[in-house]
């Protein structure tokens, strides 16, 4: 299991956690999603090591900004 960490701008409510969740969720490999919008820390478990492109690519589908990892 690989367990990693991103920080994500705009969220401002459970609404915004639950999209960011969904499209990160459905990541080929991604296990679970847990989002804190106080903080915009996404942690992200999968198998193997996910491409940090496809989880940019994931919170901008779903409206918001990837920073980096947390």
């Amino acid at each position: 299991m690989t367990v990693t960490a991103y920080s994500v701008t705009g969220m401002t409510c459970g609404h915004c956690a639950s999209s960011v969740s969904e499209e990160v969720g459905a990541i080929a490999g991604v296990s679970d999603v847990k989002v804190d919008v106080p903080t915009g820390r996404v942690t992200v478990t999968s198998e193997n090591p996910v491409d940090e492109a496809a989880v940019k690519a994931a919170v901008e589908e779903a409206g918001y900004t990837l920073v980096g990892p947390a």
